[in-house]
């Protein structure tokens, strides 16, 4: 679709954004992929429930199930401008962006043989997801969790975890099972 022509209003409005401006408005619909929002200023969209739209990894820092675990519909938000999205004509949002990210804070005070204690969030096919802190999730490898002695883990045990290695740039926290203590 043309979006200059079918909705220049539209276009123009959404031209005129600049990157980390904080937008207002109202979520209208939450699939699966993501978030409306209409905007308080603004045109409508003629075709979708909102001209912004907010991804799925956008929404929080803190891992969540499904995106009405961080919003409801008819809930009011404030969203970091990202990009223009021109293929949907939309101005993609973030509410991450609005809240400072827990993990930085965590790896400013964390350091590699860190002793932590926490809970099993997740069993995959490579690990076991330790949360360590309020939104702070480490990954003991699999290969760390085999041992004759160990019993099935399951969510919700209590872990006794060390840090092997903390990688600021993508986030993520490893982590191995303390010798003295049991997962």
């Amino acid at each position: 679709m043309d979006w200059r022509a079918e909705s220049p209003e539209l276009w123009a409005f959404l031209g005129s954004l600049r990157c980390g401006e904080v937008l207002s408005g109202t979520v209208t619909a939450i699939e699966s992929f993501g978030v409306f929002v209409a905007f308080d200023d603004g045109p409508p969209h003629p075709l979708y429930p909102g001209v912004g739209f907010i991804t799925i990894p956008e929404l929080s820092w803190r891992r969540f199930e499904v995106a009405s675990d961080v919003v409801q519909v008819g809930q009011r938000v404030s969203g970091e401008f990202l990009q223009f999205d021109t293929w949907n004509a939309e101005a993609r949002l973030s509410l991450r962006a609005m809240q400072p990210d827990p993990f930085h804070a965590f790896a400013e005070c964390t350091t590699v043989g860190t002793e932590l204690h926490g809970h099993v969030t997740q069993l995959v096919p490579f690990g076991v997801f330790v949360q360590v802190a309020d939104g702070i999730e480490g990954l003991i490898h699999r290969r760390d969790l085999m041992s004759p002695t160990d019993e099935f883990v399951q969510i919700g045990d209590d872990a006794a975890v060390v840090v092997t290695g903390v990688d600021r740039e993508r986030r993520q926290l490893f982590l191995s099972r303390q010798t003295t203590g049991q997962l």
